[in-house]
């Protein structure tokens, strides 16, 4: 079998282990890194490998002319270089979010369906058996569901740097609130009504038009409810930094992160996705006002890392690409929890509730 020629673009944290991915695929060839800096010599370094490097990823296409491009650089670069892309015939894995704006979003998915080429956006939750199963025990708690999460990060050295340089294009509530709304929709399977965020800049070292700390709130269309907070930087707490918590009429089921939800631990990449277990509470009462079933603990132990979640997006990408699925429902649900997100900065930057 032919092997997929697959170039990276970005060879940070998440181009790393994409690459990673692909390196230990028999079906991917890598066939160059690209990057701005250093990344792309430690990456081969890394892997022990002696991969063709680049700086600029359009001299990088026309000299390795790859069938797929996994794009892994900071959000305001994604429209160019996905259109780009397509444009030479290539099928796309691109990080979250899909464009650093709707309408660049709109056209990526307009030009991928021009070139019927596949275009996969990084929302590695989607590819987790943990929150999977969170999805799937929070649709059985009834309606309306009340839904509260966040990830603030205390972050430091050389995640100040990468939080700093994200904040050159997007603020903490759409650059990580992206997967948590696009949870609470697969939670509810209902359609955003209105959104409402407030957001604060705690420091001189961002942009005066954007803030390091924000806080969304979604109402949709069969009474359910969440809200989302992402706080960036030093002086972020990081008490109650991790909370994944839901419950409805029936009951509640909690994310107890032990571990990955203690101190210290608030800018870890790997402990992000990590759940441990899943608390499951049931509401029902007995003729004194007392609980008939205890809480039901569902271990999470054997959960993949970081990597190896990379390598299951890696997989569905591949599927993708072998099995020609069809993407429409995939994109849409992209182009709506970003939707969604931008809504929340409209609100944060107004004072008002949007409508969707």
């Amino acid at each position: 079998m032919k092997k997929i020629k697959i170039l990276v673009i970005g060879c940070g944290n998440m181009g790393a282990s994409h690459a990673t991915a692909y390196h230990h695929m028999e079906e991917f060839e890598i066939c160059g890194l690209v990057s701005r800096g250093d990344s792309k010599k430690r990456l081969n370094e890394k892997l022990a490998a002696n991969y063709p490097i680049f700086e600029d990823y359009v001299a990088a296409l026309e000299i390795t002319q790859p069938d797929a491009v996994c794009i892994s650089t900071y959000p305001d670069t994604h429209e160019e270089i996905a259109l780009k892309s397509l444009e030479k015939g290539c099928h796309i894995f691109i990080e979250k979010p899909l464009a650093d704006t709707v309408e660049g979003s709109e056209k990526i998915i307009s030009a991928s369906k021009k070139a019927n080429k596949k275009v996969v956006v990084g929302y590695i939750l989607r590819h987790h058996p943990s929150w999977e199963r969170f999805i799937e025990e929070a649709q059985k708690l009834g309606k309306p569901l009340v839904m509260r999460m966040n990830l603030n990060q205390q972050s430091h050295g050389f995640m100040w740097d990468v939080h700093r340089n994200l904040m050159k294009s997007l603020s903490p509530i759409v650059d990580c609130g992206v997967h948590y709304i696009d949870v609470m929709c697969q939670m509810t399977r209902s359609k955003p009504l209105t959104v409402s965020a407030i957001g604060a800049r705690l420091t001189e070292d961002i942009s005066k038009n954007n803030y390091n700390y924000g806080q969304l709130q979604i109402r949709f269309e069969d009474g359910s409810v969440g809200w989302y907070e992402a706080g960036w930087g030093p002086m972020v707490s990081d008490n109650a930094f991790f909370i994944k918590d839901v419950f409805g009429p029936k009951g509640a089921v909690s994310i107890v992160a032990k571990s990955a939800g203690a101190a210290g631990k608030s800018d870890n990449v790997d402990s992000h996705t990590k759940t441990e277990s899943l608390k499951v509470h049931f509401s029902d009462l007995d003729d004194k006002n007392h609980f008939v079933k205890n809480d039901l603990w569902i271990d999470m132990k054997d959960e993949p890392d970081h990597q190896e979640l990379c390598n299951r997006e890696q997989r569905y990408f591949l599927k993708a690409i072998q099995e020609d699925l069809d993407l429409s429902d995939h994109l849409e649900d992209a182009l709506n929890s970003l939707k969604i997100a931008f809504a929340c900065d409209e609100s944060v930057k107004t004072g008002k509730m949007v409508i969707l």
